[in-house]
């Protein structure tokens, strides 16, 4: 399952995977992130926050992250990765190549250090 907090007055989202992403989780996000795109423009920054990187539960599933990510990449100012998961210096890496957004990992129990570095973010950039 994949918890997502939206702090509307932060524009920031934050994603919490609990086990197995599947399909649904990203429709889930999606119905959840969208509205608030459409009405602000933008999302200020989504934050993954999760101790060890989850997987897939099908190909499927996977297919709905690479769409979610394409759909939403240009929207997004900053994304940071919030977890102990040495994946999450090399999706940082990765990440890069694909999406418009800055980029930065963080210490699983740095959560408020990435909150207040996609403020800084979107501060420097205005």
């Amino acid at each position: 399952m994949l918890h997502v907090d939206l702090n509307e007055k932060n524009s920031i989202a934050i994603l919490s995977p609990d086990g197995a992403l599947t399909k649904d989780d990203f429709l889930v996000a999606s119905s959840t992130i969208d509205p608030f795109i459409e009405k602000s423009g933008n999302l200020q920054g989504i934050i993954i926050h999760i101790e060890s990187f989850p997987k897939w539960d099908s190909f499927e599933a996977l297919s709905s992250h690479l769409k979610f990510v394409n759909e939403h990449h240009e929207k997004v100012k900053a994304v940071a990765f919030v977890t102990n998961s040495s994946l999450g210096s090399i999706a940082e890496h990765i990440a890069k190549h694909f999406v418009s957004a800055e980029i930065k990992s963080f210490s699983f129990n740095d959560l408020d250090d990435a909150k207040e570095w996609i403020a800084r973010i979107n501060t420097e950039a205005v």
